[in-house]
């Protein structure tokens, strides 16, 4: 357990680690790319190092340096594993990683931990059997654990039936090319999270393959090809630069990340855009942005369907605004590594904020002046970004205490040592 320290006008210039999302994305492609490839900058957590690891069982080379990563991909060849690929509750993964297994020639398990068992994958499933893929749910519930008896892709075209989770159809993409003939991806209903698919048509681009996408009819036509080795700079991770931008937000400080580059390949940089409608000042400073918070924040409404890692964030810099503030289109956030739109009402509401959750929707009104929040003993659940988002909450509201603060590992290491700078 960790008690956070109230601070006010924290003043602070932090760095963020590489994008937890690009490091994986990037693994990927430089894994089934011919050569040797190069990532600088990336990002290691214990998501990425499951990622890694999982492919080594596939028979891909990866070197770790301090700074760097080299890959030595193997132009689509997948080994089969010697024993089941464990990958926690790492759920980028898992999702891609069943694709990169089809690839491959012979039996492949897949499994996580308790909560991974609980988080569907059927969707994704049902596409890979549209390229003629063998793949189950061990259970039976379209949920991981998962067994595949790999013989390639077929390609031509499949129907991804959902698209709640970006993941699915970036898995797909990402192995497309590798598929006996040219594969098309046809996606049902809408797509949730669509800046993380576009960042991974970016990766693939950067890696020589260019998919030909139709938004408007939600369909994609992916080349034959093989990945391009080559040098890949990560940029920093702008999910958890959202921690160091609230904490400006919240205290009426200023802080500086200077490694989240503007423009970015991630979606979650417009977070900052969500706090200058709330009052804040956002400036270019070299390469990143400067945040400073005002003397009053107010509440806004808005769609968060594209931005669901950093509506912990902002739930709770809005719990410290004026007003009303309605998060709107996060249904999807029930099947993060906890349901983390139940979980921030719960936790919010033990600190005295008046948190009202609805099936897609959080409603917060702002801190009111006669009812202060308060302390209190923060769970986690297992979840980084509710030990991250609730460490925010702590410079604003006093005695504020973190259980299991250890669960930052997932993404962000050092989270607390950083956090710790913005107290000057």
């Amino acid at each position: 357990m960790i008690e956070i320290r109230p601070a006010t006008k924290v003043k602070a210039e932090v760095a963020v680690p590489g994008s937890k999302s690009i490091t994986q994305r990037a693994l990927i492609a430089a894994a089934l790319a011919d050569g040797e490839s190069v990532l600088l900058g990336p990002l290691e957590s214990e998501d990425t190092r499951y990622t890694a690891a999982a492919l080594a069982q596939m028979g891909v080379t990866v070197e770790k340096g301090k700074e760097n990563w080299t890959v030595i991909g193997n132009g689509g060849r997948i080994e089969t594993p010697a024993k089941e690929i464990f990958l926690g509750n790492n759920g980028t993964a898992t999702r891609f990683l069943a694709s990169v297994a089809a690839l491959g020639a012979g039996t492949f398990r897949i499994s996580g931990d308790a909560r991974m068992a609980e988080r569907p994958i059927l969707p994704l499933m049902q596409a890979l059997q549209g390229w003629g893929v063998d793949i189950a749910s061990i259970n039976n519930n379209g949920c991981p654990p998962l067994v595949i008896q790999a013989n390639g892709l077929s390609g031509g075209k499949t129907i991804l039936p959902a698209g709640k989770s970006s993941q699915y159809l970036s898995s797909l993409l990402l192995v497309g090319p590798y598929a006996r003939q040219e594969a098309e991806l046809d996606v049902q209903g809408e797509i949730l999270s669509l800046p993380y698919v576009i960042m991974t048509l970016a990766v693939m681009e950067s890696f020589g393959i260019r998919v030909e996408a139709n938004e408007a009819l939600n369909s994609y036509s992916i080349p034959r090809g093989i990945y391009r080795a080559r040098k890949y700079a990560i940029e920093g991770d702008a999910s958890n630069a959202s921690y160091f931008y609230a904490a400006a937000a919240i205290t009426g400080g200023e802080v500086t990340v200077p490694n989240v580059p503007v423009p970015s390949l991630q979606g979650d940089a417009a977070f900052v855009a969500l706090l200058a409608r709330m009052g804040c000042q956002v400036n270019k400073t070299g390469e990143g942005l400067t945040v400073s918070g005002p003397e009053e924040l107010r509440g806004i409404t808005i769609d968060m369907a594209d931005m669901p890692d950093v509506v912990p964030t902002l739930a709770v810099v809005a719990s410290q605004a004026k007003g009303r503030t309605v998060i709107k289109n996060i249904a999807h956030l029930r099947i993060k590594e906890c349901d983390r739109l139940h979980v921030m009402a719960v936790e919010l509401a033990k600190l005295g904020a008046r948190v009202e959750e609805l099936e897609d929707t959080l409603i917060i009104e702002g801190n009111a002046p006669d009812t202060p929040m308060h302390g209190a003993e923060i769970n986690t659940y297992n979840d980084h970004r509710i030990a991250m988002s609730f460490a925010v909450a702590g410079l604003a509201v006093p005695g504020v205490k973190i259980l299991g603060e250890e669960c930052v590992a997932k993404s962000f290491p050092d989270f607390w040592e950083r956090f710790a700078l913005l107290y000057g």
